[in-house]
């Protein structure tokens, strides 16, 4: 390049360097870069502060503008294989304690071996107890980074999030068939709200907002429709499924499993699995809920040791019952309605003439996959921070009821 070429580049672009850098020197100095990036990771111990944002998804839209033009560096890869996890993204596992203040243990009355573990944060005040259920195959811990988001919204806020039987660190009865029966579920999720007012000493309960995701779903509509949490109920949430889709994709469920690992090398390994394949789309999310689907088993395979703490095959025969019936409860329960979905398509006819009529709220989020509480917390948290909001009762003034007015001998 002559003298005159390279000063209109410069002039220009002002991002030339001056004078070019050979080849040899090139791959140099990337050699020296890389080396000195993992001797300050080396160097690096501790759980890495949680960012403000956790949007790291790569299919997630760039906040730069599209018409933005980037222009490259002699020195970037642009077509180099990306190889292992992007550099700078940990996956070291985050404790629960980043979210919740205890942990509680309940043993139910003659019901001897179990165990029904939770994750509380206690509410402030008159502020209200959001109660969370997960998934299939799921833990408590699927809600906690939401959950830190909701009190970012709502600093009263208090969450009971809890480890379904099977699930997480709630113990079942050894030798004993495990029954996942949805009626039971909805029992045993009454059987902790109860048990938690009993442990923390409240004289009653705080106003309640029901969050379930999937199955849990299904079990907080349940108890929803019962009735048993009376006037303590303000509404319930229900977190992508309906009855129409969910029976539809019973269909499938086996192939599904039969694709996925049966155990992994680590901890670390199975939160980059999550990620790789997408079902947990931030890595935040993943490195606080991945590790407790897992445990170590030594009598398996060296290699992965790993393995699921819930098999979900074996729950096959409880599907169908966890899901019929779900969409006409869902309508039909005491309480403020609200259904968060990844795609419209799930929606099937009972639900849709209900949006239609104005019986529930429903807000759609594409860019979220199955987990949308994992994948998009902070949206998540405002929808049902705005939730709670548009229920809450404990800022209406009620007029007097007549027969108190006449007992007061006054006229009416």
């Amino acid at each position: 390049m002559s003298d005159l070429q390279r000063a209109w580049a410069k002039s220009k672009l002002g991002l030339v360097p001056e004078p070019f850098m050979d080849i040899e020197e090139e791959e140099k100095e990337e050699k020296e870069e890389e080396e000195e990036e993992k001797k300050e990771e080396e160097q690096q111990h501790g759980t890495p502060e949680l960012p403000e944002h956790m949007d790291d998804d790569s299919s997630s839209a760039s906040s730069m503008s599209s018409t933005g033009t980037i222009i490259p560096t002699p020195s970037q890869r642009l077509f180099a294989r990306p190889q292992g996890v992007a550099r700078g993204r940990s996956l070291e596992p985050i404790p629960w304690t980043m979210y919740f203040e205890r942990e509680l243990y309940m043993r139910p009355d003659g019901a001897k071996g179990l165990s029904f573990h939770a994750y509380l944060t206690s509410p402030v005040g008159s502020g209200p107890l959001f109660v969370m259920h997960h998934g299939a195959g799921s833990s408590a811990l699927s809600f906690a980074v939401v959950s830190s988001e909701i009190r970012k919204r709502l600093s009263s806020a208090g969450i009971l999030s809890i480890d379904c039987r099977g699930h997480g660190s709630t113990l079942s009865p050894d030798g004993i068939e495990l029954d996942l029966r949805l009626a039971t579920l909805s029992a045993d999720l009454f059987l902790v709200i109860q048990s938690t007012k009993e442990q923390m000493g409240w004289h009653q309960l705080p106003p309640i907002m029901l969050v379930g995701h999937s199955l849990g779903g299904a079990v907080v509509t349940d108890l929803a429709f019962t009735g048993k949490l009376g006037s303590s109920l303000l509404g319930y949430a229900v977190l992508d499924v309906v009855e129409g889709s969910a029976m539809d994709a019973l269909q499938s469920m086996q192939t599904y499993l039969s694709t996925r690992p049966s155990g992994f090398a680590s901890i670390e390994t199975a939160i980059d699995w999550h990620l790789r394949s997408r079902t947990v789309r931030s890595s935040v999310s993943a490195r606080t809920s991945v590790p407790a689907l897992l445990r170590q088993d030594a009598s398996v395979e060296a290699s992965r040791p790993w393995i699921w703490r819930t098999n979900l095959a074996a729950t096959q025969p409880f599907w169908e019952d966890w899901f019929v019936g779900l969409s006409k409860k869902f309508l039909g329960a005491k309480g403020g309605k609200l259904l968060l979905l990844a795609g419209t398509d799930r929606l099937d006819t009972e639900l849709t003439i209900g949006q239609m009529q104005g019986k529930y709220a429903l807000q759609v989020f594409p860019e979220a996959g199955h987990f949308i509480h994992e994948d998009i917390p902070e949206q998540t948290a405002i929808s049902l921070a705005d939730f709670y909001r548009r229920n809450d009762r404990s800022a209406l003034v009620l007029p007097p009821k007549v027969s108190d007015l006449l007992r007061q001998g006054k006229r009416v």
